[in-house]
């Protein structure tokens, strides 16, 4: 059976929702599943993606494709995810910024309820089968929309077959007069949204390639960066960024700022060889100007707020968010729990952060208008001062003492290191532990 005679059985009188961005991929998919005599819908979010000067051309490009492209506008929701991600600290593997992440499922959420309401019953994506997104698109549908349908074309034996590679795709468009070409051999590919970009694959599928064959597009490359520190002041609400320097903004325009100043000033260039989902490693390059900026600053605050233990359960909520939003997890449970107790945790972090960019770096220069600082200079100084008085601390130690001294004669602590000494024999490690009868005799 051919692959369009298998598809149109399979989907015969539902509607196909295609998630597209406007590239070959998307032309071809939507072509195909046309002359198969599908009805076909596009879909296309704006997340603010800074590649893309007008979301519009999307559009027109699927236009000649004989499909309608509804465009659903996702930037302030892409701005609050921004914010959440910022909040819950949520990076993955070498620091990476979640971006991707975030972008699936603001798109997700955004792109299935617009189907709903053009009655789509089929969603398809142009995810491949060896990636993330596959996992994230297919379990946000599920969850969204369990009654929809989810429809993978790069994981369809017959597509695949038809179409090995981009020159077979352009060669099917090209007998619809349909205008599509190749290009030039690219260095790798990227996926853009408002947090940041994600660059993957082709050359920097070699681990022997420096991640600095990537073009910074939404800054410079820290060697690139002025060479002068430029101070930047954020006021923070209960962990959401609110004003940069004295100007109040909303979410969005926090975000369209704080990516203008971090990327002049060569912020949030990071590499992975992150786990994916699917137990493989891939390698990405990635641009999270802004990101990196309110993250840097905010945790400064919440260095002032935050007591140890709380410090402590944030850091394992952050883990498990950040882990959450990589997997396609973002409306589940566990996520929701956690952000809920990390919103509780940090809505003392109110206050006035001023901060110095410099070539990749973000300098911390000063607190203000820290309400519930748990910071008391007088407490922590080493000079006279009316904080804590330092003969207090010695019944402290003296409690602390007898715990110490009971491990020591019951033989748990022998002064050698957790990892032994190199060369020492095992009875040596023991030696200096009193005997159970010299305890006794004690």
């Amino acid at each position: 059976m051919s692959s369009g005679a298998h598809l149109k059985e399979k989907y015969k009188g539902k509607t196909v929702g295609v998630c597209v961005s406007g590239g070959l991929d998307s032309k071809t998919v939507c072509k195909k599943l046309v002359e198969d005599g599908l009805k076909v819908l596009a879909f296309s979010g704006d997340l603010g993606q800074p590649d893309e000067d007008d979301i519009q051309n999307v559009a027109k490009r699927m236009a000649t494709c004989g499909v309608e492209t509804v465009i659903v506008d996702l930037k302030n929701e892409m701005a609050e995810g921004c914010f959440d991600i910022v909040q819950a600290q949520a990076r993955y593997d070498g620091g990476y910024w979640n971006t991707t992440g975030i972008g699936r499922f603001v798109t997700c959420f955004g792109l299935v309820r617009a189907m709903q309401e053009k009655g789509v019953g089929v969603l398809a994506h142009g995810a491949t089968g060896r990636g993330n997104d596959q996992m994230r698109f297919e379990r946000y549908t599920n969850v969204l929309a369990p009654e929809m349908e989810v429809f993978a074309p790069w994981r369809d034996a017959s597509l695949l077959t038809e179409f090995p590679g981009r020159t077979e795709m352009v060669s099917y468009l090209g007998t619809f007069g349909i205008e599509a070409f190749v290009g030039p051999a690219k260095k790798y590919s990227t996926d853009a949204n408002l947090a940041g970009l994600s660059h993957e694959a082709e050359d920097l599928e070699s681990i022997e390639t420096s991640m600095l064959i990537v073009e910074a597009e939404m800054g410079v490359w820290p060697k690139d960066a002025p060479d002068a520190i430029e101070n930047v002041v954020l006021d923070f609400e209960k962990g959401r960024c609110v004003a940069i320097n004295g100007t109040k903004m909303t979410a969005l325009e926090v975000m369209v700022e704080a990516n203008k100043v971090g990327g002049r000033c060569g912020l949030g260039m990071s590499h992975a060889l992150e786990n994916r989902i699917i137990g493989t490693k891939s390698r990405g390059v990635y641009e999270a100007p802004g990101m990196e900026l309110l993250g840097c600053s905010l945790q400064f605050l919440y260095h002032a707020v935050l007591d140890r233990r709380s410090t402590n359960l944030f850091q394992s909520l952050s883990k498990t968010v950040s882990d959450q939003v990589y997997d396609g997890r973002w409306f589940d449970p566990c996520t929701r729990a956690s952000m809920l107790a990390i919103t509780e945790l940090t809505k003392t972090a109110t206050g006035k952060v001023t901060v110095g960019c410099y070539k990749g770096n973000v300098f911390f220069q000063s607190l203000q208008g820290v309400a519930q600082s748990l910071y008391n200079e007088a407490d922590s100084s080493m000079e006279a001062s009316d904080g804590l008085n330092p003969v207090s601390s010695q019944g402290y130690a003296e409690v602390q003492s007898v715990e110490a001294r009971s491990m020591a004669a019951a033989g748990q602590i022998n002064g050698v290191s957790p990892l032994g000494v190199p060369g020492a024999k095992a009875e040596e490690t023991t030696a200096a532990s009193p005997s159970k009868k010299a305890r006794k005799s004690k």
